[in-house]
């Protein structure tokens, strides 16, 4: 089924934010000002023991039409980004958020606010799968690449493959949560979930 469904990525306007700046600005000012935005982070995948682990390399934060990707391992985690995370006015949605909360933390403590992971959701609508792929397929019935999910998220350049890779797994997790809020729950039985 789903080698069937069409390829969908981010249609939006792609921002890659390395310093805090005019730029850096805007983007918090845009993404405070919606009522649900994607959330995702990147790390540069450890392939070896001896490779010395890395934090979180990238935040991905996406509205409707924006897509901000935050270089964390080159400007940081900056106070304004853990008001925007602490904001319970902006509903975070992401999949698996627990770990890339306590990345983003190690950087910079905050309380996380009004994050929703999809993961943990999902079975209200009678869905069983977590993985972002086959969520979204399920969910809004086309596929995701992801092709580039191990590649070095440290990289000097981001190539236009990462950038939307990354812009779209932040975007998709938005879309799958309004598309669920608009439909009609039918939640799996305690011994479906397990």
């Amino acid at each position: 089924m789903l080698e069937k469904l069409e390829y969908a990525s981010f249609p939006g306007k792609i921002y890659v934010i390395d310093s805090v700046g005019a730029e850096f600005n805007r983007a918090v000012t845009y993404l405070r000002a919606q009522k649900i935005i994607g959330f995702d982070t990147e790390t540069r995948p450890c392939f070896s023991q001896n490779q010395p682990k890395t934090g979180v390399a990238l935040l991905q934060l996406s509205g409707p039409d924006k897509a901000f990707l935050f270089r964390i391992n080159k400007m940081g985690m900056h106070r304004r980004l853990c008001n925007l995370l602490s904001n319970s006015n902006v509903i975070k949605v992401g999949a698996a958020i627990h770990d890339d909360i306590r990345g983003l933390q190690k950087h910079n403590g905050f309380t996380p606010s009004s994050f929703v992971d999809l993961q943990k959701i999902v079975w209200e609508w009678g869905i069983r799968d977590k993985s972002v792929k086959k969520m979204a397929a399920i969910i809004l019935g086309f596929r995701i690449s992801k092709t580039q999910q191990l590649s070095n998220w440290e990289a000097e350049t981001l190539s236009e493959s990462q950038l939307k890779y990354a812009a779209t797994d932040a975007w998709v997790c938005r879309q799958m949560y309004l598309k669920l809020l608009s439909s009609e729950k039918s939640p799996l039985q305690d011994e479906q979930v397990k």
